[in-house]
C-alpha cells in the first residue's frame, strides 16, 4: 500500500519508534495520522492526532476503532521490555506484564481495527516485532516469549485477513537507539532508519522487513547445521 494521503494509526506514538514513524509518515504524505498514547499530552509531534490509546485496556482500544473510523493503515508499534532469564525471581510476573501489551496489546487493536480496515478497502497491518522473535538467549527471556508468541499472531493474521485484502507486515529489529535499551552498550540503529525501511517495505508491498544486519543473519541462522536459536557449543 501507499503511504501518500493514508489514514494511519500508530500506538505507542509518543516516543521512540513510534515518535520516528509519526515524522516520517507525514514526511510522505499521509492524510491523518493518529498518535496513541496512553497519556496524550506526551505526544508532542505537531500536524498529528493525540488519541488516548492504553493497548492493554479494552476499553480504550474500543473508543480508538470507534474514533478512528477513516483508518487505512495500523502500525503496532507499543511494546515493552525487561531484561533478565525465566529462572530469575518474579519471571512469571514479568512474563504476564510483557504479554499484556507485547501480544495481547497487539491482538486486541488487530480485532478491533480488521472490521475498519475492511470497510477502508483492506488497507494495512505493521507490527513491530523483534529478532528476539526467533532468538531467545535467556537475557530477555520472558520478552522474547512475547515477541514469538506476537510473530505467530502475525503469521495467522496474514491468512485470516487475505480475503479482505488487508497487508500484514512484520517488522523485525535488534537494538534500536531508544529509551528502551539506553543502557545496553553495542551497535544500535536509529529509529529513523528503521523506520525508513519499514514503510519502504510496506509500500513495496512485502511481508516482512529484516531491518538490520544482525536480524537478518539471525534469521538466516534458523536453518543453519547449528540454529541460531541454539546455544554456541563450548
Amino acid at each position: 500500500m501507499k503511504i501518500a494521503q493514508a489514514t494511519v494509526l500508530v500506538t505507542g506514538a509518543n516516543r521512540g519508534i513510534g515518535l520516528a514513524f509519526t515524522r516520517e509518515l507525514l514526511a510522505r504524505g499521509a492524510r491523518k495520522v493518529y498518535a496513541g498514547a496512553r497519556n496524550p499530552a506526551s505526544v508532542t509531534q505537531p500536524g498529528v492526532e493525540a488519541i488516548r490509546l492504553d493497548v492493554t485496556s479494552p476499553e480504550d482500544v474500543a473508543a480508538a476503532a470507534a474514533h478512528a473510523g477513516d483508518v487505512t493503515l495500523v502500525i503496532n508499534n507499543a511494546g515493552i521490555g525487561q531484561f533478565g532469564p525465566f529462572l530469575a525471581p518474579g519471571s512469571e510476573a514479568a512474563a504476564r506484564h510483557m504479554f499484556e501489551t507485547n501480544f495481547y496489546g497487539v491482538l486486541r487493536m488487530s480485532q478491533a481495527f480488521a472490521p475498519v480496515l475492511k470497510a477502508n478497502g483492506g488497507g494495512g497491518l505493521m507490527n513491530v516485532l523483534s529478532v528476539a522473535s526467533w532468538v531467545n538467549s535467556g537475557q530477555l527471556a520472558p520478552y522474547a516469549a512475547s515477541k514469538s508468541a506476537a510473530w505467530s499472531l502475525t503469521n495467522s493474521l496474514r491468512h485470516e485477513l487475505l480475503a479482505q485484502h488487508t497487508q500484514v507486515l512484520a517488522l523485525h529489529m535488534s537494538f534500536v537507539d531508544t529509551d528502551m535499551v539506553r543502557a545496553v552498550e553495542g551497535q544500535k540503529t536509529s529509529p529513523e532508519e528503521i523506520v525508513k525501511l519499514a514503510l519502504d517495505g510496506l509500500e513495496a508491498g512485502r511481508d516482512e522487513v529484516l531491518a538490520d544486519e544482525r536480524t537478518r543473519l539471525a534469521k538466516q541462522g534458523l536453518d543453519a547445521p547449528r540454529p541460531s536459536y541454539l546455544p554456541p557449543l563450548a
